[in-house]
C-alpha cells in the first residue's frame, strides 16, 4: 500500500511564495515564527497600520498548523473543573469565554477577508469507554453550567465507537482547513513575510532589539516570538515549564460521512475524530496516541490509528499519515504575554496545549493590546510570567528528570556494536573511537550519521522509529536522518560532514 507521509491539508491549496531574506532591516515589530499563531498576530498588526515583519525559518504554516486535526472549539478534554480547583471560577470563565469569542472571530474574519477555507460548524464531542470516568465528565459539566455555560450537556447515546459509556457536547463549534485559511490571511501582508529565515540569536542594545538571522540583522523595538517552542531560553525558563508532546494522525477515504461533529476520548491512548472533504472526497482524519516527544515507546502507532478508522470506516483506503508536536504547559493554561519582566517589549505566545487554533486568537488580541498599551481582562488568566505551574511538583519533576537523566547520558554504557550488525531500517547510538555516534540503516542498508546531542542543550536523542526522526526527550527538538532540523527549540543541525 502507498501512504503518504503528509498532512492531508496539503491537498488542493496554493502554496504561497515569500520574499527571502537577504538584507538587513529596520522595523519596529519584529515576528519570529510563521505559523497560526504569527500570521493571526500579523494580521492584527496590519488591520491597525502597524510596521512589522514576520520571519519564518522554513516555510508560513509548515509545522504544527499543517499537521493539526484542524478543530476550532473551546472544549479543550475535561479542563474547566481542573481550572476552577487551581485558580478559581473568575479564571474558568474568562478562560471559556476567550475561547468562544475566538470561534467567532474566525468566523467574522472569515467573511470579512472572504476566506475559502471549509469552515464549517459542527459540535464538539468528549466521550470515554471506560465506565470510571463518569464523576469526571459530571463534575466538568457542573463547573461549566456554574460559570454560566449553558451549550452543553451529557450524553448517553453517542455511537461513534463501540462501548462509549459516557460523553459530553459542546454546541456549535467549527472546523476547518488550516492551511487555506492560513495562506489566503498572509496573502494582505505578503510583502511583510520572510521565509527561510533561521533566527540564530537575539540581543538587546540601545534599547533595540538585533535579531540574527540568515547573514542578515533585523533591528526592531518590539519583538513577537512565536516559533511553538521558545528559541530563546533565558531569562524565561520556558524550557522548564514546559514539554512537547508527539502525536500521530491518519487520514483514510471513506464512502460516506454519516457525522460532522468533532470527537476526542478521555482515555488513554486518545483518539481525535473528524471528517473533512477535499477535492470531493470524503475524508476521516484519526489522530492522537500521543506520547512526550523523546519517549522511546514508539511501535505502532499508526497501526493503532488504523484499526480505530476501520472501526468506524471498515472499508477504508489509507491515505495519509503524519505526526506533530505540541507544547505542553504544566497547568494546561498557554503563556502569552511578556517573554519576562526583564524584557521589556518582548513578547511570547507557546505552550497552546494542542488547542492552537481558539489560542492563536486570543494571543492575537493580547499581544496586539499590549503593544498599544492597553489591558485586557484575560491577562490574569494567560499571563506568561506566572510561576503557579511550577506548584504542579509533580510534573516538575518530571521534566527536570528527563532533561537531568539526557543531558548526563553519557554515565549510560551503550553497548559497542559493528556497523553491520545494526539491522536495517534500524536508528542506534553507537561508540566509535570513543565517540557517540547516531547511525540509521536505511531499508537497503545505507548509513546516515549524525551527531547524537541535541543542538539546544546537549540533551541525547533518542531515534524514533516510526516517523525516522531522532527527537530530544529534554525539550522536544526533531531532527531528520541527515541531522537537520525539523522542530524548534533547536537552531542549529546536526549532520556529520
Amino acid at each position: 500500500m502507498d501512504i503518504n507521509s503528509k498532512s492531508i491539508w496539503e491537498y488542493n491549496t496554493n502554496n504561497n511564495n515569500y520574499k527571502t531574506l537577504n538584507s538587513d532591516i529596520n522595523t519596529d515589530i519584529c515576528i519570529i515564527g510563521g505559523g497560526i499563531a504569527g500570521i493571526n498576530i500579523a494580521y492584527k498588526l496590519y488591520k491597525n497600520n502597524l510596521n512589522f515583519i514576520v520571519l519564518e525559518k522554513n516555510k508560513i504554516c509548515n509545522k504544527t498548523t499543517k499537521y493539526s486535526t484542524a478543530k476550532i472549539t473551546a472544549q479543550h478534554g475535561l479542563i474547566y473543573y481542573n481550572i476552577k480547583q487551581k485558580y478559581g471560577l473568575s479564571i474558568a470563565r474568562k478562560y471559556l469565554n476567550s475561547n468562544l469569542k475566538s470561534i467567532e472571530e474566525y468566523k467574522k474574519i472569515i467573511s470579512n477577508e472572504n476566506i475559502d477555507c471549509d469552515f464549517e460548524t459542527c459540535d464538539s464531542i468528549i466521550f470515554t469507554q471506560d465506565i470510571n470516568r463518569k464523576k469526571d465528565i459530571e463534575n466538568e459539566y457542573k463547573c461549566l453550567r456554574s460559570i454560566g455555560y449553558t451549550s452543553v450537556e451529557i450524553l448517553d447515546n453517542e455511537t461513534i465507537l463501540p462501548n462509549i459509556k459516557y460523553s459530553i457536547k459542546f454546541k456549535n463549534q467549527a472546523k476547518f482547513n488550516p492551511v487555506k485559511y492560513t495562506y489566503t490571511l498572509s496573502n494582505l501582508f505578503n510583502e511583510k513575510i520572510y521565509e527561510y529565515a533561521n533566527v540564530k540569536n537575539i540581543k538587546r542594545r540601545n534599547n533595540k532589539y538585533i535579531i540574527y538571522a540568515n547573514n542578515n540583522k533585523i533591528i526592531c523595538n518590539k519583538v513577537i516570538l512565536c516559533t511553538h517552542f521558545p528559541i530563546k531560553d533565558i531569562p524565561g525558563f520556558y524550557f522548564v515549564k514546559m514539554y512537547q508532546d508527539t502525536s500521530y494522525a491518519i487520514a483514510v477515504n471513506i464512502k460516506d460521512t454519516d457525522f460532522k461533529n468533532v470527537y476526542l476520548n478521555l482515555d488513554n491512548p486518545t483518539i481525535s475524530i473528524r471528517t473533512a472533504k477535499i477535492d470531493n472526497n470524503n475524508i476521516l482524519i484519526v489522530g492522537g496516541n500521543n506520547t512526550k516527544t523523546g519517549d522511546t515507546a514508539l511501535e505502532k502507532k499508526y497501526e493503532f490509528l488504523e484499526n480505530i478508522a476501520k472501526q468506524i470506516a471498515p472499508n477504508c483506503k489509507i491515505l495519509d499519515r503524519w505526526s506533530t508536536q505540541d507544547c505542553m504547559t504544566l497547568d494546561q493554561i498557554p503563556y502569552i504575554g511578556k517573554f519576562s519582566n526583564f524584557m521589556p517589549n518582548f513578547y511570547i505566545t507557546t505552550g497552546f496545549n494542542k488547542w492552537g487554533f481558539t489560542t492563536s486568537i486570543i494571543a492575537s488580541n493580547i499581544i496586539l493590546n499590549k503593544i498599544l498599551g492597553n489591558k485586557t481582562e484575560i491577562d490574569d488568566t494567560f499571563f506568561s510570567t506566572r510561576v503557579h505551574p511550577i506548584k504542579n511538583i509533580n510534573k516538575l519533576y518530571y521534566n527536570i528528570n528527563q532533561s537531568v537523566q539526557s543531558i548526563f547520558l553519557n554515565k549510560f554504557k551503550i553497548k559497542k556494536e559493528i556497523l553491520d550488525k545494526i539491522p536495517n531500517d534500524t536508528g542506534r547510538i553507537i561508540k566509535i573511537n570513543n565517540k557517540k555516534i547516531g547511525i540509521y540503516k536505511d531499508i537497503n542498508g545505507k548509513i546516515f550519521k549524525v551527531h547524537p546531542y541535541c543542538s539546544h542543550l546537549k540533551c541525547v536523542l533518542t531515534f524514533n522509529a516510526e516517523d525516522k526522526t531522532w527527537d530530544c526527550p529534554c525539550h522536544g527538538s526533531r531532527f531528520d536522518i541527515y541531522g537537520n532540523i525539523l522542530n524548534s527549540p533547536a537552531n542549529i543541525n546536526i549532520h556529520i560532514e
